[in-house]
């Protein structure tokens, strides 16, 4: 059974928190406070690492947990996912916290200059802007034994987008994931929080290429981490003598010869100028 001053991690929409226990169970209504009060056996759904695993938006959930702490709707400027929000805190049970934001929502409506909300610009929109773009991944590659053909070239982890928020979204549309961006809805902003929903790299250079950007620069690095964890530098007592040098070569060239896999990151800067 967890105390009240246990503290609580938790998998939110695969966003990775971790709060006191007191904080969860702090609104006496809601749906956390069911989950987690005292009374109950602790949550069975939890990922491969043990924490709690809720399946709801990851990034909005920082608001859910702000309200709890502090009882308060503290908002970024220009925040554009009142309606969401709204969601999330019927789903998580806090009729006060659907109060504040519903006020907050009848205030946006009185404010004529901000103008309709777009979740991205349209191509019209998009041919009059110029900007840069940035996009980077972090990968592995290996090579087989003794530079045979077993060759995997590339394994990307992820690709990363960097930009203004507007361009980003429309160059690359619905493959654009904004998961990882908290201040989400002010387009003339720039982030760096952004990934593709997908791993083709050539994809992402076509859309870019459409969209009229040129690659302008690139820059990469790479290293060789297994050569690093598992081939000890040599030192004068380690090194073979002249008499057993036969004896230790074998062992040394299959060092060299054993399946390595290096890790490289590039990124590329895309430019449109006009």
């Amino acid at each position: 059974m967890t105390t009240s001053s246990s503290t609580i991690d938790l998998n939110v929409g695969g966003v990775h928190y971790t709060t006191s226990l007191t904080t969860l169970v702090s609104a006496k209504e809601s749906l956390l406070c069911s989950m987690f009060e005292e009374s109950k056996p602790a949550n069975d759904c939890k990922d491969n690492l043990g924490r709690v695993f809720i399946d709801r938006d990851g990034v909005l959930f920082r608001y859910i947990l702000d309200y709890l702490r502090n009882r308060k709707l503290v908002l970024p400027e220009n925040f554009s996912e009142l309606s969401r929000l709204r969601l999330e805190a019927e789903y998580y049970r806090l009729p006060e916290l659907i109060k504040l934001l519903d006020y907050q929502n009848s205030k946006s409506l009185l404010k004529p200059t901000l103008g309709p909300i777009r979740s991205s610009p349209s191509t019209t929109e998009l041919a009059d802007n110029t900007g840069s773009i940035t996009v980077g991944y972090r990968g592995t590659f290996a090579f087989g034994r003794d530079g045979l053909a077993e060759i995997k070239f590339r394994r990307l982890c992820r690709l990363l987008v960097c930009g203004k928020v507007n361009l980003c979204r429309a160059v690359f549309r619905d493959t654009l994931n904004e998961n990882r961006d908290a201040d989400r809805g002010d387009g003339g902003r720039y982030s760096c929080r952004f990934y593709l929903k997908h791993n083709f790299l050539e994809q992402a250079f076509d859309m870019l290429i459409d969209a009229g950007f040129e690659l302008k620069a690139a820059c990469g690095t790479g290293t060789n981490t297994v050569s690093c964890e598992h081939s000890p530098v040599p030192t004068s007592a380690s090194m073979p003598s002249a008499s057993n040098t036969k004896t230790h070569l074998p062992q040394l060239v299959s060092q060299v010869s054993e399946e390595g896999r290096w890790y490289h990151y590039n990124e590329f800067v895309w430019v449109k100028a006009t």
